[in-house]
This record gives structure tokens, sequence and C-alpha cells, in this order.
């Protein structure tokens, strides 16, 4: 070997141990943080944020999610209004807010029908049929709400027309429940989750579900603000690809997604299984958006009176960040 030879095999021998102590020394990429709100705190709708979080799919795609849970999808608005959120998880009706100059769009119909919801009544025998709503307060979170609408729908199916079953908005579950307990309201309209929690105490049953009111809806939607979208638009895609994921992991995975749920909702196994088995189907597992689902909306937000006329569906949402098909 000649001496030429010796010293470019000690230069590169010499470069390559320096690379070494630079990968060594180096500080590991540091996950993206990712502001998400849910517009209820133990809702099953919800549970894939904190899934996808606990599991590491979201940190594959490189976020640490912070979540926080608020009370009602008029609250996950305002809360991206304030800058407190970059994602909020919330309602198909809650687009309506961006057609009033929200600052938000969405970006992903992340579930259709609405299996989430159930009606409670007390056990007293005061409401015994869905014949007998008519007339009968009924609590919802809000007006705009999905709730709202839901009853809405109901009493126009019913021939009562819009105002046929009058709606009092109470916030979040536990006020609707405290509300049926105290008899200012006849029937509530809560999350399954809750229905269930409530039903077990013996002071009150599930009337109706709504499995079968609307083939084509998006009940829920995928939130993100402007200023995430111009700002962090890869954490944005990058949640969007962890949430599609999470979902296919939790529809292959029941029983690790039930260990985990019934944590997230205080729910017990069996409630938490029989939970899952009525809610997994309606998650989208593409969270683009279907035209005759749109087209409901639209209709939705006259009824609900919360827009004056149909807006263009066209304005609310944006798929450039969902993963590829």
């Amino acid at each position: 070997m000649t001496m030429l030879n010796r010293i470019q095999r000690g230069v590169g021998a010499a470069a390559f141990a320096a690379a070494l102590a630079i990968a060594a020394w180096s500080p590991a990429v540091q996950a993206e943080t990712l502001r998400v709100g849910k517009a209820g705190a133990e809702a099953f709708s919800f549970v894939p944020a904190d899934i996808g979080q606990r599991t590491g799919i979201f940190k594959k795609h490189g976020l640490d999610l912070t979540i926080s849970a608020f009370g009602g999808d008029a609250k996950v608005q305002q809360a991206m209004a304030a800058d407190g959120i970059d994602v909020g998880l919330g309602s198909g009706p809650g687009m309506a807010f961006i057609a009033k100059g929200a600052p938000v769009k969405g970006v992903a119909a992340m579930a259709d029908q609405p299996l989430i919801f159930a009606l409670v009544v007390r056990n007293d025998g005061s409401v015994k049929s869905g014949n007998d709503l008519k007339g009968r307060k009924v609590g919802v979170s809000g007006v705009g709400s999905v709730t709202n609408w839901i009853i809405t729908e109901i009493s126009r199916q019913q021939g009562w027309g819009v105002e046929g079953i009058p709606r009092v908005g109470l916030g979040n579950d536990a006020n609707r429940i405290a509300a049926l307990k105290t008899k200012s309201i006849d029937a509530a309209i809560v999350n399954i989750t809750v229905a269930t929690r409530y039903v077990k105490t013996g002071e009150g049953k599930v009337l109706l579900t709504f499995g079968d009111l609307v083939k084509d809806f998006h009940i829920h939607v995928i939130f993100a603000t402007n200023k995430a979208i111009a700002q962090k638009p890869q954490a944005v895609r990058g949640f969007l690809a962890g949430w599609f994921e999470t979902i296919k992991f939790m529809r292959a995975n029941k029983a690790k997604t039930v260990e985990i749920a019934k944590q997230v909702m205080h729910t017990d196994d069996a409630a938490t299984s029989a939970i899952y088995d009525a809610v997994i189907p309606m998650f989208n597992e593409d969270g683009h958006f279907k035209p005759k689902a749109l087209a409901a909306l639209a209709r939705s937000y006259v009824a609900l009176k919360t827009l004056p006329k149909e807006p263009d569906m066209k304005t609310l949402y944006d798929e450039a960040f969902l993963p590829k098909r």
C-alpha cells in the first residue's frame, strides 16, 4: 500500500468516525405538537384520537397530540376561532359555521350515519314511544348542533313540522341527563356512552336510536383552522393519515380498542364492547365527502335555521390533505 493510499484510508476512517459522533450527539427529531379538540369528552366518535396517540400511530406520522374536550360543537368552533386548537373533531352541521365566516375548513368526513346517539327518557312512563314526543321538550347540545338536527328530522318525518318537538339547548351530555332527572325536560339525546350509563342506573331507558334515520349524511367532520392549513400543512396531512390508519387498526383490533376506549369513556368491558359493535360501522374509511351526504347537510342548515339558504358546499371543505386513494 502506498503512502497516498494509507493517507486516503486514514482520512476516510476519520470522516466515518466523525459522522458517527455527530449522529450520536445530534438531538432526535422532535415530533410536531398538534392541538386537537373533541366536541365531547366521552363519545366513542372521538376515541380514535386517543387510540392513535396511545398506540404510537400519530407518532409514526411525526405528531404528538395535545387533546382537549369541549361541551359541544359550538365550543369546538369557538376554540378554533380563538386559535386555541389546530384541529377540531366536530359534526357535519358544524360546517355551517364556515359559511358564517369561521376561519376553518372541513378537511375530512370522518363518520356517516348517526350511530353514536340515542334518545333517552325516564323510567316513569311519561314517554312510552316515539309517538309521545310531539310537544315534549327534548334536551340537545345547542342551536345548530347535530343533536338539534336529529330531533328536528324526527319531527319532520313524523309529519309534525320542524318545530313539532321543542328542543332545549343544554350544553354537554351531563347537563342534559341532569335536566331529565329533574323533569325540566321529557327526553334527551345523548351519545351512546352516556345513554348506556344512564340506563345502567335503572333510572331511564333508551327510547330511540338513529341508525336508520338518514342513510346519506356526514354525522362527523374533521376541521382544521385556516392558520394550521397555512402554517402546518404537513401536520394536518399527517393527522389525517394517522386518523385513518387508526380507524383500520380499530376495525382489526377490537380487544385493544375496547381496552383504551373504556379508559377514555369511563365504561366497563361489556358496555364498551357493545358500543364498539354499534358504532364502528359509522366511521368513514378514506375521509372523502359524498355528494348526497353534502346535499343532506345543506338542507339541514336551512331546517335548523342556522343559514337562510343552502350554501355552496364546495366552499366549506378541502380534500387536499387526505391520504391518496
